[in-house]
């Protein structure tokens, strides 16, 4: 990485320290002060370099900093930022053109955050439920599956099945129904007449990159179609090249209803996100019934066709299968050697960590201190998600940097 010298006037220690007194404490950063980046390396106000392995969660799938996204970014920068939705735009068309396409799917209603997404969603799928399903008026229910995670809002928290996460927030949104993840016949007991849509994670990111079973959501495509409900696909992680596809659901060739875009969207540039569905479902929508003032502006929209052309071409998702062999292979070889067990698809693994060497944070502080950034999730597991843009040494050297954490720690 060729940066020009961090400029801060003030230490991490001391940024870090300052910090605590004016911010929400509402994240447990690791204890690194990042202040330049370009690839898969991250900078620290002291100069010190880091291998970014946790990629924004998938929002960075192109690393920091693409010469690509930034020309993008920077071109209309000098054009056009923002009109609302009030007005057209002249970068609009031309993004939801090449995200349905991508997709394989027919509209496209563009929001910012991946949550946005996913409130959309919910509201979509119930005014279809009312309008086309025929549902009665309140009446709409969505099946979701336990260890869900799909934002953190007062709705998405009402399902959720993390105490952390709802504790204190009630009351709860009704209308929700959980059921055991990679469970076809709990998910089939929980459908009825009632039913708007079941909402699917491909891949359950937060929960520590559990895959289901082959057929699982071939399952849920088959039961919603048979059921006359929605299928609606979270991918706002796994999807955009994560998994060495486009999209998580293409491993079982299977198509959803609406699709949920979000984190690699915007190229770890601006936050973009989409929900791409069916014609038939989108159209319950109309003039004031939902809507987002950032939602599609022209900034976002330039940055979100740039990303849509790198994965156009495929590179990005080649590089992703194919690396994931060898993350595979480096994390097999650790198995026993301080590794309990992972799950990993394409560049994206939990990784199981024998609690007798540490937690997930404790990992993940010794890593920081051996310049390799991953993040815990629950208890004893860490996440793994490095740029697809990542090389096969770098790739070889955060793991090595694993198994020496691993072997001291033992």
């Amino acid at each position: 990485m060729t940066v020009a010298p961090s400029r801060s006037l003030r230490s991490s220690a001391e940024l870090i320290s300052a910090e605590e007194p004016i911010l929400a404490h509402n994240y447990h950063p690791l204890p690194v002060v990042v202040a330049r980046a370009e690839g898969a390396w991250v900078e620290d106000v002291e100069g010190r370099r880091y291998l970014d392995m946790l990629a924004g969660y998938s929002a960075l799938n192109f690393g920091h900093r693409h010469p690509a996204l930034i020309e993008a970014a920077h071109r209309q920068l000098d054009q056009l930022t923002l009109t609302s939705r009030a007005f057209h735009n002249d970068r609009l068309a031309q993004f939801a053109e090449s995200l349905a396409e991508l997709t394989g799917l027919d509209m496209v209603l563009p929001m910012n955050t991946g949550a946005e997404a996913v409130e959309s969603a919910i509201k979509v799928a119930r005014k279809w439920a009312y309008e086309v399903k025929g549902v009665a008026p309140d009446r709409a229910t969505i099946v979701v599956a336990a260890d869900n995670f799909h934002g953190r809002t007062t709705t998405i928290v009402s399902f959720s099945t993390d105490e952390t996460a709802r504790a204190g927030f009630g009351p709860f949104t009704p209308g929700f129904r959980v059921v055991p993840y990679n469970d076809l016949a709990s998910l089939e007991a929980a459908i009825d007449e009632t039913t708007a849509a079941v909402l699917i994670e491909p891949i359950q990111g937060e929960a520590g990159v559990v895959i289901p079973d082959d057929g699982y959501l071939r399952g849920i495509r088959e039961l919603t179609r048979r059921t006359g409900c929605l299928f609606i696909a979270d991918e706002i992680q796994s999807g955009l090249g994560r998994t060495g596809r486009t999209l998580a659901v293409e491993h079982e060739d299977v198509v959803p209803d609406m699709l949920l875009l979000g984190k690699a969207l915007g190229g770890g540039i601006v936050p973009v996100s989409a929900v791409v569905a069916r014609r038939d479902v989108l159209q319950v929508l109309r003039p004031g019934e939902h809507g987002s003032t950032f939602g599609g502006n022209p900034l976002s929209a330039a940055v979100g066709s740039a990303v849509v052309e790198l994965l156009e071409t495929g590179e990005y998702q080649r590089r992703a299968a194919e690396l994931g062999i060898v993350l595979r292979g480096c994390l097999d070889a650790l198995v026993g050697k301080g590794v309990q067990g992972f799950r990993a698809r394409g560049l994206w693994a939990g990784v199981d960590i024998d609690p007798a060497i540490g937690t997930g944070r404790d990992i993940s502080e010794r890593l920081m201190r051996e310049g390799v950034l991953v993040k815990d999730t629950h208890g004893s597991t860490i996440r793994l998600a490095p740029p697809l843009t990542i090389t096969g040494e770098e790739l070889r050297t955060a793991l090595g940097s694993l198994e020496k954490v691993l072997t001291e720690g033992a």
